[in-house]
């Protein structure tokens, strides 16, 4: 028997409807390419988004059609985000710091039927558009007045000019009305940053979005209102800014885009200025907040919360934003694959209630799971290992924001229902995961298995280093010992003996690695991670 409820798909469009009725003053501010403050509110965002909808039209974009993006976080982009989606369409974001080759591949396996571009990314269109067949049109994201004076000449697809965004929207009224379609629709387009292969992509559906942004705004997962002022720092182009344009949109939250400058300085001139409480990004950003506060004697004033992901924050950072600046930093973690929100190291009551040394050691987790999102971890047979907290497993998931197949993919992408994020992780008895490592990167020495990443976390906690990394190297006895390469602080100059004495006391001695070495710089892949692989090719022979 069936329940007797109206039925109605969950539809992206819907957000912005709610938004411009409900919130219609909310704000949306960004830092423009240009260089100028843009703001407006909900209701602004949403004329502007029926204008584009209409002009997207125009241009004979029709349902399930791919709207390829190359963007900073923006106003325009976030125009872009409602409209596309909205009308049946699918926005597709791309990350502009992939190898060129990566994003050429992406835009031919994507089959993307238009480009929307930020001046700051013109120069990889130029170069790559004679490769690419499928596109039909370049759209600017500018004004007439920062148009560049060669783009007839370099941005021209066949026929097509390239279309000014702000002289082109000028054209199109604001009468739109939001078209009705299932919620299992394709709405959002991403890929993985291809590590270890050839980027994939995975396709959200409305439905997905929507649950996303609900699980996301509760108060025990980022705790999102019309009071909230959040300043996402992780980009628009990496799996959506983490869902956070959908999520402020439900709530009416205030937003502030940083736009391309990430640097400690603008965004402190940002927080201050917006009166940021909550922010989002990766560790590296939060690296170069801090050492420009200190270096500066600055302090954040309305900051209540820093959410990091993408890797995992070394205590000294959690310590510095509690201790200096009376922030609570919570650690989170997904991927791609799963929207990406799966789990969250909340400020619950009991967390808030514990003395600072034992909370830091909660805090330093990736969390519990936000409801939609279950966990396991399991051996290599397959078998559910216990939740005890020490004991390490291959981490699987499930929920109706994670993926089944890739796009384009007839293979389904999971093991028994289940999908192997690739990570190694402990779950401890009150559900809160740990990430151990990547399975491609835990160090296996002796039968045993040690963690590269909380090696890493342990040695950026040294007062001479800035940037640390540990990777498994081949032994002639041991089969694997970890070899830690370090990049040092400006002006401070660590030894060997220093950096390896660090470690006693704080892991078993037989996790401690065998050498240390101070380099200038670390390879990263597109999103900031380490890109360990290239580390391990360079180093294989160290203990050989």
């Amino acid at each position: 028997m069936s329940g007797s409820l109206m039925q109605g798909p969950l539809l992206i469009s819907d957000l912005l409807t709610h938004a411009e009725t409900f919130h219609s003053h909310g704000e949306i501010v960004s830092r423009t390419v240009e260089g100028p403050i843009h703001r407006y509110t909900y209701k602004d965002a949403s004329q502007r988004a029926k204008q584009l909808a209409n002009l997207l039209e125009s241009l004979g974009v029709q349902h399930g059609d791919r709207v390829a993006s190359l963007a900073w976080n923006g106003y325009r982009h976030y125009e872009l985000y409602f409209a596309v989606s909205g009308m049946g369409a699918i926005m597709h974001t791309i990350n502009p710091r992939l190898f060129p080759e990566q994003i050429e591949y992406i835009l031919q396996h994507a089959e993307d039927k238009l480009l929307c571009v930020d001046l700051s990314f013109l120069p990889i269109v130029q170069r790559l558009l004679p490769q690419l067949p499928h596109l039909e049109r370049i759209i600017v994201l500018t004004d007439d007045a920062h148009m560049p004076a060669d783009a007839q000449q370099t941005l021209s697809k066949g026929n097509h000019p390239p279309i000014c965004y702000e002289s082109e929207l000028a054209k199109h009224n604001a009468e739109y009305e939001w078209p009705r379609f299932s919620d299992d629709a394709g709405a959002v387009l991403c890929y993985t940053s291809g590590t270890t292969g050839k980027p994939k992509g995975v396709l959200y559906s409305h439905r997905s979005q929507i649950l996303h942004a609900y699980a996301s705004v509760q108060p025990d997962a980022m705790n999102l209102s019309s009071h909230s002022c959040v300043l996402p720092v992780v980009p628009m182009f990496h799996v959506s800014a983490w869902g956070v344009p959908y999520s402020c949109t439900l709530t009416g939250a205030k937003m502030v885009f940083p736009g391309a400058r990430m640097d400690g300085a603008a965004l402190a001139e940002l927080i201050e200025d917006e009166k940021a409480d909550f922010l989002l990004g990766v560790p590296t950003v939060w690296l170069g907040l801090l050492d420009y506060l200190r270096q500066n004697d600055k302090k954040l004033h309305t900051v209540q919360r820093v959410v990091v992901g993408g890797s995992a924050a070394p205590l000294a950072m959690i310590k510095e934003f509690q201790e200096v600046h009376d922030v609570f930093l919570i650690h989170a973690w997904g991927m791609t694959e799963m929207s990406p929100l799966g789990t969250l190291c909340t400020p619950t009551a009991r967390l808030l209630s514990l003395p600072l040394d034992q909370r830091y050691q909660y805090q330093r987790k990736q969390g519990r799971p936000v409801f939609g999102v279950a966990l396991k971890i399991v051996d290599a047979k397959g078998e559910a290992l216990p939740h005890d907290g020490s004991t390490f497993g291959r981490l699987m998931v499930k929920g109706p924001w994670v993926i089944e197949r890739y796009y384009r993919s007839d293979a389904s992408a999971l093991e028994n229902g289940w999908f192997d994020t690739g990570d190694v992780a402990t779950i401890d008895p009150e559900g809160y995961m740990q990430i151990v490592d990547r399975t491609k990167d835990v160090i296996k020495s002796g039968g045993e298995w040690i963690s590269s990443i909380e090696l890493e976390n342990i040695a950026v906690g040294h007062p001479d280093v800035q940037e640390a990394c540990v990777v498994g190297v081949p032994h002639p006895k041991w089969d694997e010992r970890p070899l830690l390469l370090v990049i040092a602080k400006p002006n401070h100059q660590p030894t060997r003996e220093s950096l390896l004495q660090y470690f006693e006391g704080k892991v078993a001695k037989w996790w401690i690695p065998d050498d240390a070495i101070v380099v200038k710089e670390l390879p990263h892949t597109a999103t900031g991670k380490l890109l360990k692989i290239s580390v391990r090719e360079t180093h294989q022979k160290h203990y050989l």
